[in-house]
């Protein structure tokens, strides 16, 4: 069997895993190999999973909802530790929005249906607004930090290097720190099939996400040069936002399943997602139990 793995951009954890090898050391153990998948739009994980194009592939926290939405059996595997300096919500120095509550009838550029909706729909219904009628999302484009310095929008959500382009640059200022509305994890998941049929494929590549996160926390410079290459942006802006990240797989427990249900909640209140979702069905069933 070739374990087929997704790997895009936005996922820093399978960035770096695809290029190091551990995988499929750890999956060569066990008989298998590895193909990886690149791919642009992480949203798409999900059915990706469905329609057997990869086997394994990981996101912010909003792709699995909608992929649990859109009726995709997906499973859990691993969780990143929370992420509070991975991105921001930022507004000109001299906005006059000064809280969320400010946003209302504004134009906020974002990745629509990555963990940055998730941000500013929860920011958004903490200050007693909707995502779907107090704002208009619109898709983050490369020309979005310049649009929203010469006013031709309202906020803009940054993550990375391009966050730290921004910071360095000036003239910005952040609304919403991510850590303080949401925890942001990078998350991990895989079809029913294999999470239950063959566990031990799972665990293999969370020993290898494991191994990927270790390298890339001891070696933050060469991992920021790897980046730099591939998706621009300079080597210190990759190295400051790098060096932001915890590094750390945890496994899925009570406290993330309570975050992604909050998260369906507000989604499905805002019509975000067309039906309600229990997240716990996308846990492992306990043996005897299927």
């Amino acid at each position: 069997m070739s374990v087929v793995i997704g790997v895009h951009r936005s996922n820093p954890s399978l960035y770096h895993l695809s290029r190091l090898g551990y995988a499929e050391e750890e999956l060569a153990a066990l008989g298998e190999t590895v193909t990886w998948h690149p791919y642009t739009d992480g949203v798409r994980t999900g059915a990706h999973l469905a329609d057997g194009t990869i086997d394994f592939g990981g996101t912010g926290s909003t792709p699995p909802v909608t992929a649990q939405a859109a009726g995709h059996d997906i499973v859990y595997t691993a969780v990143s530790a929370p992420r509070p300096e991975h991105g921001a919500l930022l507004v000109p120095e001299d906005s006059p929005v000064r809280t969320v509550a400010d946003l209302k009838g504004g134009t906020v550029h974002l990745a629509v249906g990555s963990w940055q909706t998730h941000l500013v729909a929860k920011a958004l219904d903490d200050a007693g607004l909707s995502y779907a009628t107090d704002i208009t999302a619109v898709r983050a484009d490369p020309g979005s930090e310049e649009k929203l310095r010469t006013g031709a929008i309202t906020a803009w959500v940054a993550q990375g290097a391009e966050l730290a382009s921004a910071r360095r640059t000036g003239g910005l200022r952040t609304l919403i720190r991510t850590g303080e509305v949401i925890t942001d994890r990078s998350v991990f998941f895989t079809r029913r099939d294999l999470a239950e049929q063959r566990p031990e494929v799972v665990e293999a590549l969370t020993r290898a996400l494991r191994r990927a996160d270790g390298w890339a926390a001891a070696h933050p410079r060469e991992a920021a040069g790897i980046a730099a290459a591939d998706q621009g942006g300079t080597v210190d802006d990759w190295e400051t936002a790098l060096r932001a990240l915890p590094w750390t797989i945890e496994e899925v427990g009570a406290e993330f399943v309570a975050e992604q249900q909050q998260a369906a909640d507000i989604f499905h209140r805002t019509g975000f997602i067309d039906r309600a979702i229990n997240v716990a069905d996308a846990l492992p069933r306990k043996a005897g139990s299927r």
